[in-house]
């Protein structure tokens, strides 16, 4: 059994016996007995036992607490048997004790154990209907007790048990009805419950969330973080913020929705909720949606999980995205399609894929000027229409420079060396003939006549490698300018005498 096993059984025992042991027993002797026989016997024989419970309240003369706790028992059993219509019949009858029989801590705490019991149990239409009977029982009694505290618990319960049914249209009613019991004469918050405020919102986080309402959802979600006058339970933080991240991955703003994540993974932890173990899956995802190299199991939060057979397959996932191992990647999702399970993780992973498609492409295509679509589909693995995509992607993007033809399914991608050789000549041309205008024509140029330069030692320096050109200026003027030409690099030189000369390297 794993620890979370563990807790999940240690918590149904805790609702369904905790109460019993730390009570002090104050009732008759024999009714006290009648209560624990029944009690040993609800295992073996859960219909003998029902008859033992309902049997303890006619035994006292005045309700009390060994009734109460007959009864109770009896519920819950009679519940499990699918005894659906008895079970109400004496819910109704546990609900007369709680006026004067019981204390009221004592019987809030009941009715709430009560009525977690029961939502476990949910698994079927009847009990459902049941369910319902329940909370408009429970309602209905501590409304005109002026019970307001266990009042709104209960509202909330059924909030929550309505929007697991996806009766969007109920829950928003109810939402409304518990905003006002909430809220102050001004309709402002009211800070001595902000506790159940911030679980409201939650509530309705959840359901604008479902439903896609993105625009309501930012507001709500900001009003919640502003809440500061509640302290509560850590699931209820978990809650908001995984919401929170939800809603920052649908606007891809992978860096908020991996801090929300986070800090929802981390509150669900602190609560022992199982829900941490598929948002710590969401904070995997993020991290390849971010393109992050980080490992997201350094900190101190996530180290414990990181061989958790729960989460192997998305960490396998990850660990083939950093290492651009396209092959990895695609075996694990192969292996694993119960990932794709969850809605949320199947929606997003696809931009992952495509992420580590695009990569494996422009790996393989690099050494390559022409090739065939089913050529690098055969590489990849997938299908020809899946490598036009993405390759059209690619062009369009601006990442490589080709064309695909679409008759013969081939891919070509243009070299810009000879582009960029045209480009360097005429920069080359430009610029000598700017140099030209500068000395020949805006300025004076060189006043001394040219020395025979081909009897110049400057040219025996040169050697038969090079070709030295005259450049006479405009008529009527002594500048001269010589072009020396190399066959491997070209130099400009121009001289108003020929020892002592300048010269710049130009392009080949």
């Amino acid at each position: 059994m794993s620890d979370d096993d563990f807790m999940q059984a240690s918590d149904e025992e805790y609702d369904f016996e905790y109460e019993d042991e730390e009570e002090e027993d104050t009732g008759d002797v024999d009714i006290e007995n009648k209560y624990y026989n029944a009690k040993q016997t609800k295992t073996s024989d859960p219909e003998e036992a029902v008859e033992e419970f309902l049997g303890i309240p006619p035994l006292e003369q005045e309700k009390g607490e060994w009734g109460f706790k007959g009864l109770k028992q009896a519920i819950k059993l009679e519940f499990k048997l699918r005894r659906y219509e008895k079970a109400i019949e004496h819910y109704k009858e546990l609900l007369t004790y709680v006026k004067s029989a019981v204390t009221r801590n004592y019987s809030e705490k009941s009715i709430d154990n009560m009525l977690n019991f029961i939502e476990k149990g949910s698994d079927d239409p009847a009990a459902v209907k049941c369910i319902e009977q329940f909370y408009s029982l429970t309602l209905s009694c501590f409304q005109s007790t002026n019970n307001e505290r266990l009042w709104l618990k209960t509202n909330i319960k059924l909030a929550r048990l309505l929007l697991d049914r996806k009766d969007y249209y109920a829950v928003a009613k109810k939402l409304k009805e518990l905003h006002r019991a909430c809220q102050k004469e001004d309709g402002s918050d009211d800070p001595s419950k902000g506790t159940y405020s911030l679980e409201i919102y939650a509530l309705e986080i959840q359901m604008y969330s479902e439903t896609r309402n993105n625009k309501q959802l930012k507001l709500l979600y900001q009003r919640a973080l502003k809440v500061r006058s509640a302290v509560p339970h850590p699931k209820i933080q978990g809650v908001i913020r995984e919401c929170g991240g939800k809603m920052h991955m649908s606007e891809e703003q992978w860096k908020d929705a991996q801090s929300d994540f986070f800090e929802s993974f981390r509150n669900y932890d602190e609560a022992g909720d199982l829900r941490r173990i598929q948002v710590l899956k969401y904070l995997l995802l993020t991290t390849m949606l971010m393109k992050s190299d980080i490992n997201p199991f350094d900190s101190q939060e996530t180290k414990p999980y990181k061989n958790d057979p729960r989460i192997a397959a998305m960490t396998d996932l990850v660990d083939a995205y950093q290492r651009d191992d396209i092959y990895k990647y695609e075996d694990v999702l192969q292996k694993n399609t119960d990932l794709l399970a969850d809605p949320f993780i199947a929606e997003n992973i696809d931009e992952v894929t495509r992420n580590m498609r695009t990569k494996a492409v422009l790996k393989l295509i690099a050494p390559y000027t022409r090739m065939h679509l089913g050529w690098i589909a055969r590489h990849l693995r997938i299908s020809e229409p899946e490598v036009q995509d993405i390759v059209s992607y690619l062009i369009v993007d601006g990442r490589v420079r080709g064309h695909i033809d679409e008759h013969n399914s081939t891919f070509e991608i243009e070299s810009r060396g000879d582009a960029d050789r045209t480009k360097a000549i005429q920069g080359l041309s430009d610029s000598v003939g700017e140099l030209f205008a500068a000395i020949f024509k805006d300025a004076e140029g060189f006043r001394n006549p040219a020395p025979d330069i081909a009897n110049s030692s400057f040219a025996d320096q040169l050697g038969d490698t090079f070709s030295l050109n005259r450049i006479d200026a405009e008529p009527g003027s002594n500048a001269v300018g010589f072009l020396v030409i190399s066959p491997s690099t070209s130099f400009l030189v121009v001289a108003q005498d020929i020892r002592r000369f300048g010269y710049g390297a130009l392009a080949p």
